[in-house]
């Protein structure tokens, strides 16, 4: 999608354009996340950045690994030690 020119307007708010929030995925009263990056603004949708997290954790943890049944059977041997 082109950039897009908008305003700043008082207490700092920008509007986003329609068709923008339309590709992102956001709606009126939706929480998102923004940051700077690389001295750019970003805004995203908390859908978006929860696929990209789980995304860099299929990275890391091999196919068929369960973290929380491997969480939890931790869980139980440090308490059989106790």
């Amino acid at each position: 999608m082109e950039a897009q020119r908008v305003k700043i307007v008082d207490g700092g708010k920008l509007v986003i354009p329609a068709a923008m929030r339309r590709e992102l995925g956001i709606t009126t009263g939706d929480t998102v996340l923004v940051d700077v990056d690389d001295g750019e603004l970003r805004v995203r949708s908390v859908l978006k950045a929860l696929e990209r997290a789980r995304a860099i954790l299929r990275n890391h943890v091999p196919e068929g690994v369960g973290l929380a049944d491997e969480l939890i059977a931790e869980r139980r041997r440090e308490a059989e030690r106790e």
